[in-house]
């Protein structure tokens, strides 16, 4: 369907992708993509559906292959006009101009996203104050099951931006790997890959990387607690990891659509409101009294 225009679409979602990454960001797209090339790294675009004068898939820029290290991924949706195609990635005007009247996008799915765009989530609270509640939003296991936190709240890359994410792994859970409230899927890496994001209709969305046996999804609505994978070492889009663990993260999204992993500190999830600790991974939960730092095992609640 896309014919010869295929190639023109990959370059223009690669230059859009690279624009809004670590790694490319005030660099023309030529010298980004050769100083990932020196370091046996790629830009990937991924193409899952297309109508005419429209396409529409994942996009991301693979991680270096150290510990902790982990991409950035971004929806996309293009549009062809007058010649040319009209990119958009998550966090472009052009995104959000393309969800409203792309036929790419189903009323469910574009219900969930005017939706959690309208909450307009801050991003930049203090890291010493308490933050908004996260609707209800579960640990990535079933609820009243217990798995071990390995990695307190750190940046989802390891080293960048805000403390979103935590390491699990272990329990009673017989590693399953589980969506943490309903939404909208889409399996970031493709078929097989174990890096799945969900996004909720209450102005977050959820990411899961390291994953074995995924579901494969492709902005498939899903309940709270469907199944994503189990905990393993995948590493499709870059990375590093040493043991099977799910590497989760916390996102949150304003009205234009901007996808940007936030503090986990002061955030209640499954129960247990997390603190940054005074170093990457150190940072502990609390509930009722309770603390749970790295090496703990927890219960996942609901309330």
């Amino acid at each position: 369907m896309l014919g010869t225009s295929g190639r023109t679409l990959v370059d223009a979602v690669a230059a859009d992708a690279l624009g809004r990454s670590q790694d490319g960001r005030g660099l023309a797209p030529s010298v980004a993509l050769g100083k990932l090339a020196a370091q046996g790294r790629k830009v990937v675009v991924d193409v899952r559906s297309a109508a005419p004068g429209w396409a529409r898939g994942v996009a991301y820029v693979e991680a270096p292959a150290t510990e902790g290290a982990h991409p950035e991924g971004w929806l996309y949706i293009a549009r062809y006009l007058d010649g040319h195609w009209v990119s958009g990635v998550e966090g472009d005007s052009e995104f959000a101009d393309h969800v409203a009247k792309s036929p790419l996008v189903g009323a469910a799915e574009r219900r969930t996203m005017t939706a959690y765009a309208k909450h307009e989530t801050a991003t930049t609270m203090s890291t010493t104050a308490t933050t908004a509640n996260t609707g209800g939003l579960l640990l990535p296991w079933m609820p009243d099951y217990y798995m071990t936190v390995t990695g307190g709240p750190h940046a989802s890359d390891g080293v960048n931006g805000y403390w979103s994410s935590l390491d699990l792994a272990g329990g009673n859970a017989s590693g399953r790997v589980r969506s943490s409230r309903d939404g909208t899927a889409t399996s970031m890496c493709g078929a097989g890959g174990g890096w799945t994001r969900v996004i909720h209709p209450n102005g977050f969305s959820t990411d899961y990387y390291h994953m074995y046996n995924a579901t494969y999804y492709n902005a498939t609505p899903v309940g709270t607690s469907a199944l994503l994978g189990n905990i393993g070492r995948d590493v499709c889009a870059g990375g590093s990891a040493t043991g099977d663990h799910v590497h989760w993260s916390l996102r949150t999204y304003d009205a234009n659509y901007n996808g940007t992993y936030t503090w986990l500190h002061g955030r209640t999830i499954g129960g247990w409101t997390w603190w940054n600790g005074s170093s990457q991974y150190t940072g502990c939960a609390t509930r009722l009294g309770v603390t749970a730092c790295p090496g703990t095992a927890i219960y996942n609640r609901t309330s």
